[in-house]
C-alpha cells in the first residue's frame, strides 16, 4: 500500500484518501499555482496507526525518506543543514474540513545548529531565534503535551524583565535566552531533552498529527457536525516559507466571497512582518485584506487572479491562506470555504444566477439545517459570554427576559410591557397563557417531546427542556445551578438550538429571510416527490405555516383547543355527575369547536386539513394532584378544589401514556368523540356553504386493532352522515388513523381494511418501540447514551431507521398491500429532521407534517433527499 505521495500526484477528488488540504494543495500545484512544494501522508496511514495501537505502519517512515530526498532535492536544501537548513511545516488535513480542531508544528529542522544557518542564509539573527522559540514551544506542547501556559509564562517574564510590550521588541539575545528557558520546560516537564535530530523530530510531529485525531476537541467537533470517526486524518509536510522575515514579507487569509453575508466582495484579514498563526490566533491587530495591495501591489493582483482561478475551478466560494516571503507570493492551502447560513443562500442563489453552477447545485449547496438560522432570533455571534448551565435544545432561537415562575406572574408581568422567560420544572396545559406571554420556556424535567417541546415549537417560542442542573424552589421563587442562584424578576438569556442558559442579557440578532430563501425554496419545491404540511392547531399558526410553503395541515392538535379560559368548561365535562350535565359541558365545547375548525379550514382552504380527534389522557387538564394535596394540608380546600382532588386522584394512572387516552377515551366517553366530529363537519359544511373548498380527514388516534378502529370509524361515519343530512349538504371526508402503536404497525394489513389513511406518530411509535419514557430518558441517561456510541444519535429527534423504521416500512407494505391507494405520512417531530425526511422519502410515504417553523427545513431535505435517490446529489 503506498502511503505517501508528493503534491504533483494527486487531486482535489482524493480528498479521502489525502485529506481536504493535501488533496487541494496538490490541485493548486496542478494549476501552476505558488505553492510550496510538499507531500501528503495518507490517511489510510493513520487509520493504520490507529489499528495497530499507535504504531506507524511498516514502510511509512521508508516512504517519507525518500520524498524527502525528492524534496530536497527540489528546493535544494537539507533538512537540518547547519549551513542552508530546509524548514517544513507538518500539518492535519482531515477529508472534512475541522478547522483549528487538530495539531500543526511549523519550523521543523531547527535545531542548536541550523538556527545558526538559518541566522546567516537570511542575515537576520532575531528571525532565526524567533522560529526556533516558536518551534519548540510548538513542538514541547503538541508533541510532548508539556502544559503550553508554561511557555507563555516565561515569554511574559521575559518581556516584563526587559519593560516591552510586545514579541517584536526583544532582542536577537532576548530570544536565545528564551529557547534556552523553553528547552529547559521541556526537559522538566516532559523528562526528556528536546530532540536535536531533525529525522526524529519529522517522526515525532506525525505520530502527534496522528493521535490528535482522537483528541477531545476533534472528536466534539466531529460529533457536533457529524463526521464519521473512522475517516482519519492526512499528514501534510510542506516547505516552509515566512512571512516574519521582515517588511517585505507578510501573511494573511481571504475568502474570495464574504462568509458572513455572502456579497461578492473579496474578503480576509492581512499583516506584515508576521506568520500565519499571528492572523489566526489574534496575536497582532490585522489589517483589512484590500490593504495589502498598499504594500505589496503585485503581489496583491496575483493573490486576487488566484481568487478568481479557484473560485472558477471549484465553483464555488474559496478560503485561502497566502504568504509573502520578501516580495513573492506563496498559497499556502484552500478550501471550500464555511459560511453562514445567510450567505449560504445568497452565494447558492446568486452563483446560479452567474452560471457558475445549476439550479440543482445550487439547491444542494445548502443544507436543511442552516435554514434554522434563517427563521429564529440568535445569539449575536460576536457576544461573549459564560455558560451557566444547559439542557435540551427543545425549540430553537434565543431568548432574553426576566424570570418569572408562575403562567400567571408570567402573563402579569408581560401585559405590564416587560419580556418575560417562563421557568417551571415542567409545563401543562394550565400554562398555555404563561407561554403564549414568554418570550422564552426553560424547564427542568422533560424531554423533546415533552408538553413544553411540541408547544413552544408549534408557537415558534424559543425553549429548553430537561436542564436537570437547575434545581427550583417554586416557593421561594427562584432557582439554582451549583452556588448561582437565580430569583424571581432577574434576567438570563437562553438558547432554545443549543440548550445554553446564560445569566444576563446576551445581544440577540433577528435574521431576516430575503429572496434568496423565497428563491432556493421554490428551486427545492421543482425537485422533492414529498408533500409538506405542517402540524397546527390554530389559525394564526396554519397561517405561518402557510408563508413557509405548507401544503396542509398533517396533525391537528384538538387537545390545544380546550386550555385557556376553556380549560373550566373541560374540567366541567369530567366533573359532571349527571350524564345532562356532561351533555351541557360538551354542547359548550362544541360551539368553541365548530368556530375554531371553521378558522383554520378557511386558512387552509383548499388543502388538506388532517384533525385529530382528543388524545391526552383526562388528568392533564386537571390541577396536580401533589399540588392540591399540599394545599389541603397547609390550609385546605374549597369545594371546588376538593371536587377537582377527588377527579384528579380518580383518573390518575400509573403510566398514562399507556393508559386511558386516545380511542380508549373515546370509546369511554363517547360524546367526547361525536362532539368533536359533529363540530368539524359543520364547519366543514359552513365553509363549502361560503365558497370554500374544505378538504377533511378525521384521524383516531392509539389504535392497535382493526375490531377497536372499526367500532369508532363507523360511529364516525353516523354522526357525518348525520350532521351533514340535517345540514341539508354534504362534504367529502376521509377517516384514518395514528399508526403511534408496534401492535397497529404489525397488523397494519387488517387496520388498512377500515382506515383510508395512516399518519406515522413517530414520537410514541419511538417511546413504545425502545421502551423509553420520552420525558425521563433524555434528560437522565439518553447524553451517556450518545456519549457512549450505544444509539448513533436521540431517536425522538433522528427516526430511528434499524428499528422504528422496520415496523414503518412494514406498516407502509402490509397497509398498501389491502389498500393500494391508501394515503401515507408522518405527523410526529421526525417530519421537520432532514435524516428523518430523506427516510420518508426512501420508504415512499406521500407526505411529512412538521411545526410551522420547521416546513421550510423539510421541504429543503425532500429537495435533497430526491436528488440523493436519483442520483444527483453531488454538486462537484
Amino acid at each position: 500500500m503506498k502511503y505517501v505521495y508528493v503534491f504533483e500526484e494527486g487531486s482535489k477528488e482524493q480528498k479521502y484518501l489525502l485529506g481536504g488540504k493535501g488533496a487541494n494543495l496538490a490541485e493548486m500545484t496542478k494549476l501552476g499555482l505558488p505553492v510550496p512544494p510538499g507531500f501528503t501522508i495518507t490517511t489510510e496511514a493513520c487509520n493504520a496507526y490507529r489499528a495497530a495501537g499507535d504504531e506507524l505502519p511498516d514502510g511509512l517512515m521508508n516512504e517519507v525518506e525518500v520524498a524527502l530526498r525528492a524534496l530536497e532535492t527540489k528546493i535544494a536544501k537539507l533538512l537540518g543543514d547547519p549551513v542552508d537548513p530546509l524548514l517544513v511545516s507538518v500539518r492535519s488535513g482531515a477529508p472534512f474540513s475541522m478547522p483549528g480542531m487538530m495539531d500543526t508544528v511549523l519550523n521543523l529542522g531547527l535545531n542548536d545548529v541550523s538556527v545558526g544557518g538559518l541566522a546567516t542564509q537570511t542575515g537576520n539573527e532575531r528571525f532565526a531565534f524567533d522560529s526556533y522559540r516558536r518551534f519548540v514551544q510548538m513542538f514541547g506542547k503538541i508533541v510532548l503535551d508539556v502544559d503550553g501556559e508554561l511557555f507563555e509564562e516565561a515569554l511574559d517574564d521575559l518581556r516584563e524583565e526587559r519593560g516591552v510590550a510586545t514579541d517584536p521588541e526583544l532582542s536577537a539575545d532576548d530570544l536565545r535566552g528564551l529557547v534556552e528557558t523553553f528547552k529547559a520546560i521541556v526537559a522538566r516537564e516532559a523528562g526528556v531533552e528536546f530532540p536535536q535530530e531533525p529525522h526524529e523530530q519529522l517522526r515525532y510531529a506525525i505520530q502527534a498529527v496522528f493521535r490528535s485525531w482522537n483528541g477531545d476537541r476533534a472528536k466534539l467537533y466531529r460529533k457536533m457536525e457529524s463526521i464519521p470517526d473512522d475517516l482519519g486524518t492526512a499528514v501534510n509536510v510542506q516547505t516552509m516559507v515566512f512571512g516574519n522575515k521582515g517588511d517585505d514579507s507578510g501573511t494573511g487569509v481571504g475568502f474570495t466571497r464574504n462568509p458572513a453575508t455572502g456579497e461578492n466582495n473579496h474578503y480576509g484579514d492581512f499583516l506584515t512582518n508576521a506568520q500565519g498563526e499571528d492572523v489566526v490566533a489574534g496575536i497582532r491587530v490585522t489589517e483589512p485584506l484590500d490593504s495589502m495591495g498598499n504594500h505589496f501591489p503585485d503581489c496583491y493582483q496575483q493573490l486576487l487572479a488566484a481568487f478568481a482561478m479557484l473560485e472558477n475551478h471549484y465553483r464555488d466560494m474559496c478560503d485561502i491562506e497566502f504568504t509573502i516571503e520578501q516580495g513573492r507570493l506563496f498559497l499556502l492551502q484552500t478550501r471550500v470555504g464555511k459560511r453562514t447560513a445567510a450567505a449560504a443562500l445568497r452565494m447558492a442563489v446568486e452563483m446560479a444566477g452567474e452560471g457558475l453552477i445549476n439550479e440543482r447545485e445550487a439547491v444542494l449547496r445548502v443544507q436543511p439545517g442552516q435554514l434554522d438560522q434563517m427563521l429564529h432570533p440568535q445569539f449575536d455571534p460576536d457576544a461573549e459570554y459564560t455558560t451557566l448551565a444547559k439542557g435540551l435544545n427543545a425549540s430553537p432561537g434565543a431568548a432574553v427576559g426576566r424570570v418569572y415562575f408562575t403562567a400567571d406572574d408570567a402573563q402579569t408581568r408581560q401585559e405590564a410591557g416587560e419580556k418575560v422567560l417562563l421557568v417551571r420544572p415542567e409545563t401543562s396545559p394550565d400554562d398555555l397563557h404563561g407561554m403564549i406571554a414568554a418570550e422564552g420556556i426553560l424547564t427542568s424535567r422533560g424531554g423533546l417531546v415533552s408538553h413544553a417541546a411540541v408547544v413552544a415549537r408549534g408557537m415558534g417560542t424559543p425553549a429548553i427542556c430537561g436542564a436537570e442542573s437547575v434545581k427550583i424552589d417554586l416557593a421561594a421563587k427562584l432557582f439554582r445551578v451549583g452556588d448561582t442562584v437565580v430569583r424571581e424578576g432577574d434576567v438570563i438569556s437562553i438558547n432554545g438550538s443549543t440548550g445554553e442558559i446564560v445569566i444576563g442579557e446576551v445581544p440577540v440578532v433577528v435574521p431576516e429571510p430575503s429572496g434568496p430563501f423565497e428563491t432556493l425554496l421554490g428551486w427545492a419545491d421543482n425537485y422533492r416527490r414529498l408533500k409538506v404540511r405542517t402540524n397546527a392547531d390554530l389559525p394564526e399558526d396554519a397561517r405561518k405555516a402557510l408563508e413557509f410553503g405548507a401544503e396542509g395541515i398533517g396533525l391537528c392538535r384538538t387537545e390545544h383547543m380546550f386550555l385557556g379560559d376553556r380549560l373550566p368548561t373541560v374540567q366541567r365535562m369530567i366533573l359532571a355527575d349527571t350524564e345532562a350535565e356532561e351533555t351541557a359541558a360538551l354542547a359548550e365545547l362544541h360551539a368553541l369547536q365548530r368556530q375554531d375548525f371553521v378558522e383554520l379550514l378557511e386558512a387552509m382552504d383548499g388543502l388538506p386539513v388532517t384533525v385529530r380527534l382528543l388524545d391526552p389522557p383526562l388528568h392533564e387538564f386537571l390541577p396536580n394532584v401533589e399540588e392540591l394535596l399540599v394545599k389541603q394540608a397547609k390550609s385546605g380546600l374549597d369545594a371546588k378544589e376538593s371536587q377537582l382532588l377527588a377527579a384528579a386522584e380518580a383518573w390518575r394512572e400509573v403510566n398514562p401514556m399507556l393508559g386511558t387516552r386516545g380511542c380508549r377515551l373515546g370509546i369511554l366517553k363517547p360524546g367526547l368523540y361525536r362532539m368533536q366530529v359533529r363540530a368539524l363537519i359543520e364547519a366543514a359544511i359552513e365553509r363549502k356553504l361560503a365558497g370554500g373548498d374544505p378538504k377533511v380527514e378525521i384521524m383516531i388516534p392509539l389504535v392497535v386493532s382493526k375490531a377497536e378502529l372499526a367500532l369508532l370509524v363507523d360511529w364516525t361515519r353516523e354522526v357525518a352522515e348525520a350532521t351533514a343530512a340535517d345540514a341539508l349538504g354534504g362534504v367529502e371526508y376521509l377517516v384514518g388513523t395514528m399508526i403511534e402503536t408496534p401492535r397497529a404497525a404489525l397488523t397494519a394489513d387488517e387496520i388498512a381494511e377500515v382506515a383510508e389513511f395512516f399518519s406515522f406518530g413517530t414520537n410514541d411509535l419511538t417511546q413504545m418501540a425502545f421502551g423509553f419514557s420520552r420525558d425521563d430518558v433524555e434528560g437522565r441517561f439518553m447524553p451517556e447514551y450518545l456519549e457512549l456510541g450505544l444509539l448513533p444519535a436521540n431517536p425522538f429527534e433522528t427516526l430511528d431507521q434499524s428499528g422504528v423504521g422496520l415496523l414503518v416500512r412494514w406498516a407502509i407494505e402490509k397497509g398498501r398491500s389491502t389498500r393500494p391507494d391508501i394515503k401515507l405520512g408522518i405527523c410526529g417531530e421526525h417530519g421537520g429532521d432532514p435524516e428523518s425526511v430523506r427516510f420518508c422519502h426512501d420508504v415512499g410515504l406521500d407526505y411529512v407534517s412538521c411545526s410551522p417553523y420547521r416546513v421550510p427545513i423539510a421541504r429543503l431535505a425532500a429537495a435533497h433527499a430526491a436528488l440523493d435517490a436519483d442520483g444527483q446529489g453531488s454538486t462537484a
